[in-house]
């Protein structure tokens, strides 16, 4: 197959990739998109059927195109997809679906890369890598295969009828895992829910969404994770038109909370003793975000409705006052598990030494160490915004005009260099 030449290649076409194209086009850098199947294809085929974006349609959307309807809906994942092909076909984007690629390596003594692709080579003085930061999933290796349970991860669950007969364990309380524990309970499945240590902000506040508050409140401009805030999951859905996390309620809807999953011996699960800690912390994480929403109306004077009940938690339920260390799985009837424990990164088919020692990239908001190979779409790219998609959108302008200004200094002549040419 023939050598193709461009100046940047663009390896991924979900909100990232589609995200820098548009800047790209607008800085008149050529360019393409290869995808190896179609734009968004994630959104589509690694999620459950009734996911919706965690936040308002309002908030969650590049700057230059609404979603249709309510704007303070939540939308669901295929209409989420649907926008981002309507996007791409908004500024024509030079995407190539159902190409996959093989590998990226640096040119010989020259700048550039060589990217391999199942069909055919292209060669880029620019190589964005716009994948996002979900490509294996994670699994603790806690419980064997062996172990006559159907074991799975929450990209491979899909809806309630999909699941065999029986009770299930979900491990995780981010937001996938309270999500697709709370609609399994609602099905009339029994489920058992291992819970980690989490951020639980409150979906709205005084007639305000969280995201509303973040931005305000300056939290989205954060620069960095707190130290040793690296693993923790954060609880909100948007679900039902958006509701506050509350893992009392789930616990009434007839689901056992218990603490994080530790190991596995003889058919019987272990929980750390932590279930009630990781509950506190949550109610913290809440209320403090609640006292600071508070002040700022009060040192801004804004009249927005009180909302006293708001700090009122329900009755603790038994599972945490008298939490399970032990459960046999057999005698809980348990048949499946849901391992909602995240994502790792591979990148081995980016052959630089651009990686650290886990595999992640090092960058700086998405510019790599090697000239010409940058990163979007991964988790605090450059704040605390970069995992949404207005913050994306951002994090890909940064990158496009990254790439335009070296482009400038390369194209740079002397006005010696500039007659010599003209008079040749």
């Amino acid at each position: 197959m023939a050598l193709e030449r461009v100046d940047t290649v663009v390896i991924g076409a979900g909100q990232a990739g589609i995200a820098v194209s548009e800047h790209l086009s607008k800085n008149r850098t050529a360019h393409v998109v290869l995808e190896r199947g179609r734009i968004a294809e994630s959104w589509r085929t690694a999620r459950w059927d009734s996911l919706v974006a965690n936040g308002p349609a309002w908030h969650d959307r590049f700057p230059n195109l609404e979603f249709e309807g309510n704007q303070d809906s939540f939308i669901s994942k295929d209409a989420v997809a649907d926008y981002f092909t309507a996007y791409a076909e908004k500024f024509n984007a030079p995407v190539r679906s159902g190409v996959e690629v093989q590998s990226v390596v640096r040119k010989d003594r020259e700048r550039g890369f060589l990217v391999s692709t199942d069909k055919g080579p292209f060669e880029a003085l620019n190589v964005i890598v716009a994948t996002g930061a979900f490509h294996k999933p994670s699994i603790p290796p806690i419980i064997a295969e062996t172990a006559g349970l159907l074991q799975m991860h929450s990209s491979e669950y899909r809806n309630p009828a999909h699941l065999q007969e029986g009770n299930i364990l979900v491990v995780g309380a981010g937001s996938s895992g309270v999500q697709i524990a709370d609609e399994l309970a609602r099905s009339g499945r029994k489920v058992y829910l291992s819970v980690g240590p989490h951020d639980r902000p409150p979906r709205t506040y005084r007639g305000r969404d969280f995201v509303w508050w973040l931005g305000v409140l300056g939290k989205w401009n954060a620069q960095a994770q707190a130290p040793g805030a690296e693993h923790v999951t954060i609880a909100v859905s948007g679900a039902r038109n958006g509701e506050t996390i509350d893992f009392r309620k789930l616990a009434e809807l007839g689901m056992t909370l218990v603490g994080r999953t530790e190991s596995f011996e003889n058919g019987t699960l272990r929980f750390a003793d932590d279930v009630g800690r990781n509950i506190a912390r949550g109610d913290e994480n809440y209320l403090s975000l609640l006292d600071e929403a508070d002040a700022y109306i009060e040192r801004n004077g804004l009249d927005l409705p009180e909302e006293p009940q708001a700090r009122v938690f329900g009755p603790t339920p038994d599972c945490i006052t008298h939490p399970i260390h032990d459960l046999n799985l057999k005698e809980a009837g348990i048949t499946t598990i849901i391992w909602a424990t995240g994502f790792r990164v591979d990148y081995s088919w980016v052959k630089l030494n651009i990686f650290d020692e886990n595999g992640r990239p090092i960058h700086q908001r998405g510019v790599s160490r090697e000239p010409g190979m940058y990163f979007l779409g991964l988790p605090w790219l450059s704040g605390r915004g970069s995992s949404f998609i207005w913050g994306v959108w951002h994090d890909a302008k940064y990158v496009a005009d990254h790439i335009l200004i070296q482009q400038q200094y390369r194209d740079y002549k002397t006005t010696t260099e500039r007659l010599r040419a003209a008079a040749e």
